[in-house]
């Protein structure tokens, strides 16, 4: 493992003082075990090791100009206003407020009356970002798999502004 190589005494030499000049030793340590160890637990943590599934949502876009027609009795459009609160209107029925505690158990209610239910959210460009992010929770809890999120028009906020 290690090793000390001692060399023979030749004659005395003498530095300048006068003293006598020491031989250095030559070390030798083997670094191969050492080496075998730091490989075998890289190689353990690297197959150990798990990793995080990232978390996101797939999302299909359309092809630009794509229309679909779709009959109002199969949508529903969901508005996010700017405060945060949050109204709904399925197959035209009118506007209804909801919390956003009850969000997810409307939109299962409905799935379950209307399998061909297709989500419209209608996100005001002012409201904060993590509404957003709440409705897609409530959308994928929900196992909603057709939606679109779309910006407020000027029209939605007139419609609204009425209702409330």
């Amino acid at each position: 493992m290690g090793a000390v190589d001692v060399e023979p005494k030749a004659g005395k030499a003498k530095t300048a003082l006068g003293l006598r000049k020491r031989k250095r030793l030559g070390i030798k340590i083997d670094m191969t075990p050492m080496v075998d160890v730091a490989f075998l637990l890289l190689i353990f943590f690297m197959v150990t090791t798990v990793f995080r599934r990232p978390l996101a949502m797939e999302v299909n876009v359309p092809e630009p100009g794509a229309k679909v027609e779709v009959p109002a009795s199969n949508v529903m459009t969901i508005y996010v206003v700017e405060d945060g609160s949050i109204l709904y209107d399925v197959a035209q029925g009118g506007l209804t407020s909801a919390g956003w505690g009850e969000l997810r158990d409307i939109l299962v209610l409905e799935l379950d009356y209307n399998p061909e239910l297709i989500v419209l959210v209608k996100v005001d460009r002012n409201a904060r970002y993590e509404k957003m992010v709440d409705i897609m929770d409530a959308l994928d809890e929900a196992r909603v798999q057709r939606f679109s999120v779309i910006p407020m028009t000027d029209t939605d906020k007139t419609i609204i502004g009425a209702q409330q």
